[in-house]
């Protein structure tokens, strides 16, 4: 099997039950999630040698996520054990026109606090084919971002080809910090994956007439900012993907590749959504395997947009999906009858 290596956070997750508000809830229901865990969890199920590195504090919860990982096949040997908590984050998932929120609680977070000495990264990246990590690790702190690119040295240092979703998050820092912190990451980086605000804020590209509210999409202004990426940071592969936000409850969703000398739209997916946490992370790990695969930039973007609609449907962080699945929803199976 080809080894595969994510590193980044995995948090508790307590989401309101039955669409609930906050304010209404008499309970929450747990489950474990963060996006570089969720890669990992996709492609475990695909068949690969899945690899995740974190740091967890050794108590109950610590344990309760390392076993959710190992639950679903993802290797968690060089998650190192220590510091004080697990970051949490409170999910009100939303419907129709009222919005999902998220309130985060994950300061002082084990993975916040990491050494780079918690780690040997010479064994962690020995026979490993792929690293794929996000903007959201070295956000968390300035020990993280140490970290990130003490792992990116290593992981170019023994051949690896180094994916990154830029993944901007507001709350954990300002556009002006990101940019300076991911700009300088970037050089190490073979496969950008990232989102029209992710372009804008992180690296200072912004799509032409684009607007998320209004569900319309300008794919002219996102060809012109792949080409100045892939011009500035000499990325192999460009990618996005495309949610047309029509309500909380349905979107379209497509990807869109550039390699260099091609732009490729994927095909659209209308998604009636279930959840659609870690929608993006499940986009990656269906680009990640199929390009580790052998699939040709087109047939792997197909393959991750059909993970990444069916992940929609599924409750909780995780895409728990086949390769056969995704295939047959790739090939035009969209019917969602019964299988007997």
């Amino acid at each position: 099997m080809k080894k595969v290596v994510t590193m980044g956070e995995i948090m508790l997750r307590l989401s309101t039950p039955r669409y609930e508000r906050f304010i209404q809830a008499d309970s929450f229901d747990v489950v474990y999630g963060g996006g570089e865990a969720n890669v990992a969890v996709s492609l475990a199920n695909y068949g690969l040698d899945s690899h995740f590195v974190s740091k967890l504090p050794e108590n109950p919860i610590g344990d309760s996520a390392v076993n959710h990982l190992r639950r679903f096949g993802v290797n968690t040997d060089y998650i190192a054990r220590g510091g004080d908590r697990v970051g949490i984050y409170y999910l009100e998932t939303g419907a129709s026109m009222r919005p999902s929120k998220v309130v985060y609680d994950r300061a002082n977070s084990s993975i916040s606090e990491a050494d780079i000495k918690d780690f040997d990264f010479d064994e962690i990246f020995k026979d490993a084919e792929w690293f794929h990590f996000s903007g959201i690790t070295p956000a968390l702190s300035e020990k993280a971002t140490l970290l990130t690119e003490e792992a990116l040295k290593a992981a170019k240092k023994h051949g690896v080809t180094v994916s990154v979703d830029l993944n901007y998050r507001k709350k954990l820092w300002t556009p002006q910090r990101a940019k300076e912190v991911m700009t300088n990451l970037m050089k190490y980086v073979d496969v950008c994956i990232g989102n029209e605000e992710d372009a804008e804020k992180v690296l200072g590209f912004k799509p032409g007439n684009t607007d998320v509210t209004t569900g319309e999409l300008e794919l002219e202004g996102y060809k012109s900012i792949f080409k100045q990426m892939k011009e500035t940071f000499d990325f192999k592969y460009v990618v996005t993907t495309l949610r047309e936000s029509y309500s909380a409850s349905d979107n379209g969703w497509s990807a869109l590749i550039y390699d260099g000398n091609e732009f490729y739209h994927s095909k659209k997916y209308d998604v009636r959504i279930v959840d659609r946490v870690g929608g993006g992370d499940s986009f990656a790990g269906g680009l990640i395997y199929s390009l580790i695969s052998g699939k040709d930039y087109k047939d792997a973007l197909e393959f991750a947009v059909a993970a990444s609609a069916l992940k929609h449907t599924i409750h909780g962080d995780f895409n728990l999906v086949s390769v056969d699945e995704v295939e047959a929803l790739a090939k035009g199976d969209a019917s969602g009858r019964v299988q007997r």
